[in-house]
């Protein structure tokens, strides 16, 4: 195989590895250590003891993010506030022209679903990744993870069922979601706690993410009448002057505010029944700072 050859099947492959990392991260930046590191060790390989790059590109990368999120779930033991998913621009282009598999790629990025899998432990979390965003057989995720068969269909089942048991039940219609958002931009600017405090859940929650770093809830604030009021106090002060432009992250619909042409701010709801039902605010400028928004 040519210096050439390596480096085409391992960029045909990149897409899917960086994929399963972020997945498993949560992170962008993490996420292009572990493929770059992955690209060290494939590039380095014997070339005769590789007979599938695919297997080899996925249980490499996923071994190492294994390893980066064991080190990282200290840190986020300390991490100041709630802690939410890096905003991911979400384009899964005519590579993924099913609409079905574009509903279960966008659903794995979402941030509810993100925020769960946070929840389980470095190998339950590697086995849902591989097995319900990007479908690989259990032999294949068996040999990545150098576990047996049986072990990793236990795996699959029990990260499964924790995940269904957590996640929440949200609508997904896109169109929905940009509308309600455009609403809620608009009472909030107009100062219309009416309309504003008509377009939550009686039960909505609002969960803040800025380490601690910048301006946001430390606290997950809960209920119609506080988020309603603590959307329009800051709507009012901090949307002044500044720019807000739609982007499609995470698989859905969201609101980047810019400042002085950087993010400052990405704001995000999950939707049921028509009326709002989660509020995701990040303002930690280090989830902000490589995110690219046209």
């Amino acid at each position: 195989m040519t210096a050439d050859t390596v480096t085409d099947v391992f960029e045909e492959h990149r897409p899917v590895l960086t994929g399963v990392a972020y997945r498993m991260l949560g992170r962008i930046a993490d996420a292009e250590d572990v493929v770059q590191e992955a690209w060290l060790r494939w590039s380095a390989a014997p070339r005769d003891d590789v007979r599938e790059p695919r297997a080899f590109l996925v249980r490499t990368t996923t071994r190492l993010a294994i390893d980066r999120l064991r080190q990282l779930q200290t840190r986020r033991e300390a991490y100041v506030g709630p802690w939410l998913p890096e905003p991911l621009v979400t384009d899964f282009g005519p590579a993924v022209p099913d609409t079905a598999e574009r509903a279960v790629l966008a659903d794995s990025v979402s941030v509810a679903v993100l925020v769960v899998l946070e929840s389980l432990s470095p190998l339950e979390r590697a086995v849902f990744v591989l097995r319900e965003a990007f479908g690989f057989p259990y032999g294949e995720i068996a040999a990545a993870l150098d576990r047996t068969e049986a072990a990793v269909r236990q795996l699959a089942g029990r990260a499964r069922r924790h995940v269904e048991d957590r996640k929440p039940r949200y609508d997904v219609d896109p169109a929905q979601r940009r509308d309600l958002t455009e609403r809620f931009l608009a009472a909030a600017a107009g100062g219309d706690i009416e309309e504003l405090l008509m377009l939550l859940a009686p039960d909505v929650r609002l969960v803040g993410d800025s380490g601690g770093k910048s301006k946001a809830p430390l606290r997950i604030i809960e209920s119609q009448d506080k988020v309603g009021r603590f959307l329009l106090a800051v709507t009012k002060d901090q949307l002044a002057g500044l720019e807000a432009r739609f982007a499609e992250l995470n698989g859905g619909p969201a609101l980047v505010v810019l400042s002085g042409g950087k993010p400052d701010c990405v704001f995000q709801i999950d939707v049921r029944d028509g009326v709002i039902q989660c509020v995701y605010i990040i303002r930690n400028p280090d989830k902000l700072a490589n995110l690219a928004v046209e």
